[in-house]
């Protein structure tokens, strides 16, 4: 079973819809006894930073999360990717899960849009089990103003937005993080889907 956290931040009945689409076992929760207890756990995220490592906080989640994610797969999306890094910089310097190394900043794109919204294609870096079984053009859909800056030993995939852009990022183990929105991303992002819960 996969565990949506719903701590108040997240876009959660989309992602789940697309969980349900697939036939894959899910339940919405904030309770620390089934986040313990699933195979699974997405951490979905829109907003702002600061805000949403406070609901965690107050919900009590935070030691929660940082202790499943040594035993189980947790995929981070959009906001909930930029949580696991160590800082943010959006509005205030706040901490976030420190789960994946590196920081969160605004997007520096001269002469482009910000938020960056829309489709993109990934380019990849390092292997990555969710990124198995894409095609050759694996495009996904954007919306955000701030992205992570972290190690290329951890950066699954990227885009280029007045330069380059972590799309993916993975800790070699059990954490990932997708920048992009997976649940609004067509096949492709069903197929992330499909292989994060085939990490069962």
């Amino acid at each position: 079973m996969i565990a949506i956290l719903d701590y108040g931040a997240g876009n959660i009945f989309s992602v789940k819809n697309a969980l349900d689409y697939l036939g894959m076992e899910n339940v919405l929760t904030d309770d620390a006894a089934l986040l313990r207890s699933a195979d699974e756990i997405i951490l979905p995220g829109v907003g702002a930073f600061p805000a949403a490592m406070r609901m965690l906080s107050q919900k009590g989640l935070v030691s929660v999360l940082k202790e499943e994610a040594q035993k189980k797969p947790l995929l981070g999306i959009c906001l909930g990717m930029q949580m696991l890094l160590e800082k943010s910089y959006e509005f205030e310097e706040c901490k976030g899960l420190g789960l994946i190394r590196g920081t969160v900043e605004r997007i520096d794109a001269p002469g482009l849009i910000i938020p960056h919204m829309g489709w993109n294609k990934l380019e990849m870096g390092i292997s990555c089990p969710l990124l198995e079984q894409l095609g050759d053009t694996p495009y996904v859909y954007f919306v955000h103003s701030y992205a992570a800056k972290c190690e290329d030993s951890q950066l699954a995939a990227w885009v280029e937005y007045g330069g380059s852009i972590p799309a993916m990022i993975y800790d070699g183990k059990y954490v990932f993080g997708a920048q992009f929105h997976p649940e609004k991303s067509g096949d492709t992002g069903l197929q992330i889907l499909r292989n994060f819960g085939g990490l069962i």
